[in-house]
């Protein structure tokens, strides 16, 4: 006669996720990118979920879900049944929605896994080529001429967009409007029908119509110039103590067994070092980086409380 023991059925549980791991995946991943097409977030996603779908050997499907600053894709990703067939590639947004939004519809600190980052990208400050100014000074003094009157668009409240934009008008001491979209890539629409006069995204998404003349470029986010722009001077070098990246990243919901989080990141680490990727990803001014996923925890946890003590002392 076959009798369960207690130790027979605790093997079996903790087994459990080693042989769900072994035959992950067996089917299309769905990865949510909580930003509307054309954005910075989005731009990443689809660069990279070709490799990555390789890597894995299944279909990776872009699941774009935009609004209220990418909190509402962050919801439908944060619900999803734990079994790592539901990603979510985010911005450093996820980072300032605590400290933004009083009832988020998931916890930031319990209700995912980060995995890893897989972009780090300087923003650029520009404006419609209708402005009247060449230079960050030039902007500044403006603003200052013009309080409350210069806008720029983001992609929505609580967005990278708009926390960064936010973030150099503090430092610059001026006073700009704020004019939110359902993502980085309608915020860019509209800077470039005239809707809005200004507009600090990730270069990425924006090099495009920089390079064309349909946007202007006036300064760098970083200490450094970037290769993709060298002739765009830093904003640091304009006199504003201003320095923010762009981040991208990878979650996942909290659940998922470790061994399917491992196989995910080592599939990503993969796809971030394949050389063809390393350099497609330097012509659009992004470095890959694919950071060890307890380092990527500690690092969010660490953005999280920098950014709340931030927005309270900007006033937000």
């Amino acid at each position: 006669m076959f009798r369960i023991t207690f130790a027979s059925l605790f093997a079996v549980v903790t087994a459990l996720p080693a042989v769900a791991a072994a035959a992950y995946p067996d089917k299309p991943i769905r990865l949510i990118v909580p930003f509307s097409a054309g954005g910075a977030t989005d731009v990443t996603a689809r660069a990279l979920s070709d490799k990555l779908s390789k890597n894995l050997g299944t279909t990776i499907i872009v699941d774009n879900r935009g609004g209220a600053g990418g909190t509402r894709g962050a919801a439908v990703a944060a619900k999803a049944d734990p079994d790592g067939y539901t990603l979510m590639m985010t911005s450093a947004s996820y980072t300032f929605a605590p400290s933004i939004y009083k009832n988020l519809p998931y916890d930031a600190l319990t209700s995912f896994k980060p995995i890893t980052m897989f972009t780090l990208i300087p923003n650029v400050l520009i404006v419609h080529p209708s402005m009247p100014v060449t230079s960050v000074k030039q902007l500044i003094a403006l603003a200052r001429q013009r309080p409350g009157q210069i806008n720029y668009s983001s992609g929505g409240v609580g967005s990278n967009i708009h926390l960064g934009t936010a973030l150099f008008a503090y430092k610059a001491k001026i006073k700009l409007g704020h004019v939110p979209y359902r993502g980085g890539g309608p915020a860019q629409i509209a800077l470039m029908g005239g809707e809005v006069e200004t507009m600090l995204p990730a270069i990425t998404p924006a090099l495009p119509f920089i390079k064309s003349g349909r946007m202007r470029a006036l300064g760098v986010s970083t200490k450094k110039r970037s290769h993709v722009l060298p002739n765009v001077p830093t904003i640091i070098e304009s006199g504003v103590p201003y320095e923010k990246s762009s981040w991208f990243a990878l979650f996942a919901p909290a659940g998922v067994p470790q061994p399917i989080i491992d196989r995910v990141y080592q599939a990503s680490v993969k796809a971030l070092k394949d050389p063809a990727i390393v350099k497609s990803l330097a012509a659009q001014g992004a470095l890959a980086v694919g950071n060890p996923t307890a380092e990527f925890d500690a690092f969010v946890r660490a953005e999280i409380i920098a950014w709340r003590e931030l927005i309270k002392e900007m006033g937000m």
